[in-house]
């Protein structure tokens, strides 16, 4: 609470978060269970076998570098939505403002592909057996329905999230490991050597899922699969204000969660290619690849068993992602960052949580499925094209703060680190490879079939440079620094009060 208090900030969010549950919320919005398997084909529809054995590995080290320099700094920063604090405190108000708009349109955005990716892990596991016809108003229904229950729990406090997410941690595990031995149980044999052949499959002979590439490119592309589904370890930095030891356990959390993400769905992912029974008949599966290859392998009751654990698990990785998003709008409102601030950054005295955050964040997901659903580019949906987006807007709002701790550390803005410590030049090497592999990220991002995420990006850029120049450059004055967080202290006691922290 002190540091929260030096940096100008009430103590108005509940910090009832364990270390493991801090490192639980990132470990469940990566889950592996989902982006894994939901984004399977970038893999086996590209490279082959080498793209898991090989491209796995490579991309989870790109998620790495980026969740250690991220650690560095939270350690020395513990706040909600500390992205954008980050990117305030060592740039300046436009770094932040930026950066908190890039984060923020990846999260609203990133929670509807999640929820979407629950859908249709449902739809293609259980939909044949009722009957479910795939169409708007059923997805969209089906959207609300899930969203809604994640932002009542939500709603009700962070010790009932805290409590699913740590379970959904445990779930994860649990199923990673009864997955991969019943793929290793079932597969006709264990030819390790596809793990590391490469064909290409781009084109028709893998579902069409990318155009017609180099082998080369199609592993660079595959990297994509990793690169998506490693990423919401911010959620760990999203929750500082909720968690006991903060400056040590957020870093831990972060660093953690990437680590035993990329290990399980390693283990998971390659007991699957060695499941799969004919390589080439499963790239042309294209999306379809796992339930293919789970239908053709698996005994019905134990692969509808791994179905039920799997979806439950999809559905707490959304639970988790409502909490991120909220917490990101509550922190960017608290200094006045977006429309009706005052009402998106109060917190329930009765349930210690951003009533009006969770939901906003929430019914923007839906509306934003929604409305992207019903429009094309070509032969893409404009959802397709803005999920792709998502990536690249996550990834440019953990490396611009990154880049400036790079610039700034030992200095005034940042003169020393926080009890978690790497070291300057390991915080200076992670930094650097960031830098490097947001221009790696942002290439493979605007590739065909998303070839339109460029100018979605660049216009997004164009619009936010325009609207502060116009507007924001002389109204937001980002969080409270010098005099001002000393003036403060008298709301700080106020707020706390309100809400029923004891001071």
């Amino acid at each position: 609470m002190q540091a929260l208090h030096s940096m100008g900030y009430a103590q108005e969010l509940e910090r009832r978060m364990s270390r493991f549950s801090n490192f639980a919320i990132s470990f469940s919005i990566i889950c592996i269970l989902s982006g894994g398997i939901n984004s399977l084909a970038q893999a086996t529809s590209g490279a082959g076998g080498a793209a898991i054995g090989i491209g796995w590995p490579l991309g989870c080290l790109v998620s790495g570098v980026f969740a250690v320099a991220m650690a560095q700094i939270a350690s020395a920063y513990p706040t909600a939505g500390g992205l954008y604090h980050w990117g305030s405190i060592l740039g300046n108000r436009f770094i932040g403002w930026l950066t908190a708009w890039f984060n923020l349109l990846g999260l609203v955005t990133v929670l509807g592909a999640i929820n979407v990716g629950t859908y249709y892990f449902f739809f293609g596991a259980f939909g044949p057996a009722i009957g479910m016809s795939d169409t708007i108003g059923t997805r969209i229904g089906f959207l609300a329905a899930i969203t809604v229950l994640q932002a009542v729990i939500n709603h009700v406090g962070i010790g009932l999230t805290a409590k699913l997410t740590d379970f959904s941690g445990s779930l994860i595990l649990v199923t990673s490991v009864a997955l991969a031995l019943a793929c290793l149980a079932f597969a006709p044999s264990w030819d390790v050597a596809r793990l590391f052949t490469f064909h290409n499959y781009s084109g028709a002979a893998g579902g069409n899922v990318w155009p017609e590439v180099s082998t080369t490119w199609a592993f660079l592309l595959g990297l994509l699969l990793p690169i998506y589904t490693i990423t919401g370890y911010d959620a760990s930095a999203h929750t500082s204000e909720e968690t006991r030891d903060a400056a040590n356990a957020v870093p831990r959390g972060m660093v953690s969660s990437v680590l035993w993400s990329g290990i399980a769905g390693y283990i998971v992912l390659c007991s699957f290619v060695l499941m799969i029974p004919d390589m080439d008949a499963a790239a042309a599966q294209g999306w379809n690849v796992f339930f293919w290859a789970m239908d053709a392998q698996i005994p019905p009751v134990i692969r509808n068993v791994l179905f039920a654990a799997i979806l439950v698990a999809q559905f707490l990785c959304g639970l988790a992602t409502v909490t991120s998003v909220s917490r990101m709008i509550f922190a960017f409102s608290r200094d006045g960052g977006l429309p009706a601030s005052r009402a998106l950054s109060k917190v329930s005295p009765r349930f210690r949580t951003p009533v009006a955050a969770i939901w906003t964040g929430s019914i923007l997901s839906v509306l934003f499925v929604w409305g992207t659903s019903l429009v094309t580019f070509g032969e893409s949906s404009a959802y397709s094209i803005v999920v792709s987006c998502t990536v690249i807007f996550l990834f440019f709002s953990f490396a611009i703060p990154i880049a400036a701790g790079l610039l700034t550390y030992g200095g005034a803005k940042w003169p020393k680190m926080g009890p978690w410590n790497i070291g300057r030049t390991a915080f200076a090497a992670t930094a650097i490879l960031s830098v490097l592999a947001m221009v790696l990220i942002f290439v493979l991002g605007v590739q065909p079939p998303n070839g339109y995420a460029l100018y979605i990006t660049l216009g997004f850029l164009i619009v936010a440079g325009l609207v502060w120049v116009l507007f924001e450059r002389r109204r937001f004055a980002g969080p409270p620094i010098g005099d001002e967080i000393a003036r403060r202290q008298a709301t700080i006691q106020a707020a706390e009060s309100a809400v029923g922290e004891r001071i």
